[in-house]
């Protein structure tokens, strides 16, 4: 029997489904995340305090009412706590895969105990949505004659042309890819993300009415003047210029072997999906790889290399080991910057890859033009007078790390601004991680009449937030239209839509 709704945090321990073995999985692309029984689901949801002020509000960047969808999963109602959860999040099944769960480390449990399974009840809503039917097309009782062209297909740009769309606009999705999902398709590998779940999601758009156009870039292969039909243009197109060692002098960076995370990730999702390969092929099978980034990027070419039968993989960090515990400048509610290690760094050999506080400074050749090893050196980050982390060389550290193709997965610095951008005159603005496109008052770009949201505005980030300017910039399209917007806001949860981005 369940316990009373109010004491079941004092019952229940937080309990997650045990994963495919490391041993399966690395066996297979598949995704290697399983479910729990449906009464074990309910007794996670029962550890949800239902909160007076749930903090996990403030954690989730979509204002998810994670108590009410709780709730409902207590009583078995999913169909509740779907329809709950849709109304802020058009895409459950894929912040419950790969969002790092924000929500969770606010959780007020969080506290004194393990925070409540959120992002696992979330997937399984979603999930649980799809298999008995309850996900399917709405599209709009009424069109207002207006037409919204949106430039990318990622969580953004889908996000957005939904809720455009179910405003009543006419909405056309140019996709410079040969299909729709931008990151979601060949970004983030199928063991994470199945690839079947992103076109089931962009075929329920498709049947509400939205026009994708693939192998449709602007600027490129269609002329930019084309965009002069539609009364709105909303620019989703990501930040997807990778930082690389141009301009550092870094000796050998030229070599061959040395290569962008996101072109050997998205090879690999098209070998899969049996799509032929542009370029120089980037395989990792019988080579010793060298991944030089410690974000979500890095551990997925960790994962994606140990797949494809690598020799060895070594992740490096320029950035020290975080801590095992919330440091006392990190205090909840806060995002803890703790040490986590992920599913593929756990594949390496059933233990941990990884090695922190290392600067590369050469690189290698083979005789051959080839990359054959890096020379790197550790670093000691200690802060200086006015608190700044200053990174200083640790004297007589020097070390050789042999290798045969490298990975580059040091983030992004920017959108790509030599097609449209730049036809568009489009102003760009600093952000935390390099340059975006410039956003005024709502979303608005320089340009009249064309907006921008996501990853182009605010730097790189995460599927929710992308999904949170997504619906925000559609909002703000539609009440450029229309004079008015029905759409639902987040500010209505006490976010700032357009909190600086700068610094």
């Amino acid at each position: 029997m369940l316990p009373d709704k109010s004491k079941g945090f004092m019952t229940f321990k937080r309990e997650l489904a045990e994963n495919r073995s490391p041993e399966e999985r690395i066996r297979d692309f598949k995704e290697f995340v399983n479910s729990l029984p449906p009464e074990k689901l309910q007794q996670q949801a029962y550890r949800c305090m239902d909160c007076g002020v749930p903090f996990c509000h403030s954690g989730c960047p979509l204002g998810n009412q994670i108590p009410d969808f709780n709730d409902r999963v207590k009583d078995g109602d999913w169909a509740g706590a779907l329809e709950i959860l849709h109304s802020t999040n058009n895409f459950p099944e894929f912040t419950g895969r790969v969002c790092p769960a924000p929500c969770e480390s606010s959780c007020v449990l969080g506290i004194i105990e393990p925070a409540v399974a959120i992002e696992m009840i979330e997937r399984e809503i979603g999930d649980r949505g799809w298999a008995e039917g309850r996900i399917v097309p709405e599209p709009p009782e009424h069109r207002t004659g207006k037409r919204v062209a949106v430039i990318g297909s990622g969580p953004a740009g889908l996000a957005a042309a939904q809720q455009l769309n179910r405003a009543g606009h006419t909405v056309v999705v140019y996709e410079r890819d040969d299909e729709p999902g931008g990151l979601l398709m060949y970004g983030i590998p199928n063991f994470k993300l199945d690839k079947e779940v992103v076109r089931r999601r962009v075929g329920q758009l498709r049947e509400e009415g939205v026009d994708f156009r693939c192998d449709s870039e602007i600027g490129r292969n269609v002329p930019t003047s084309e965009l002069d039909q539609y009364d709105a243009v909303l620019v989703a197109v990501g930040s997807t210029k990778p930082r690389t060692f141009e301009g550092m002098n870094i000796p050998g960076s030229e070599l061959n072997g040395i290569h962008p995370a996101m072109d050997f990730l998205t090879q690999q999702t098209r070998r899969l999906l049996g799509k032929p390969i542009e370029g120089p092929e980037i395989t990792a099978t019988n080579k010793r790889v060298v991944v030089i980034g410690g974000g979500d990027t890095g551990s997925d070419c960790v994962g994606t290399a140990i797949r494809q039968g690598c020799k060895s993989v070594t992740n490096i960090e320029l950035f020290p080991r975080p801590p095992a515990n919330r440091a006392a400048d990190n205090p909840w509610p806060q995002w803890d910057f703790i040490l986590r290690t992920s599913s593929s760094h756990r594949e390496a050999g059933g233990g941990d890859c990884r090695e922190w506080s290392i600067n590369t400074r050469e690189f290698v050749d083979d005789g051959k033009g080839n990359v054959r090893a890096l020379r790197a050196v550790r670093v000691d980050w200690s802060g200086d007078a006015s608190g700044r982390r200053v990174m200083s060389e640790v004297p007589d550290s020097e070390m050789r790390i042999e290798c045969d193709l490298v990975l580059l997965a040091m983030g992004f610095t920017q959108p790509e601004t030599d097609t449209f951008v730049s036809d568009m005159e489009l102003e760009l603005s600093k952000n935390r991680f390099g340059l975006g496109i410039k956003a005024g008052l709502n979303y608005a770009t320089s340009r009249p009449n064309v907006f921008v949201a996501g990853d182009a505005r605010r730097g790189q980030s995460l599927v929710v937030w992308a999904i949170h300017e997504g619906r925000e910039a559609a909002r703000a399209v539609d009440l450029h239209l229309m004079g008015y917007s029905d759409l639902p806001t987040i500010n209505s949860f006490g976010y700032d839509t357009l909190r600086p981005v700068e610094g």
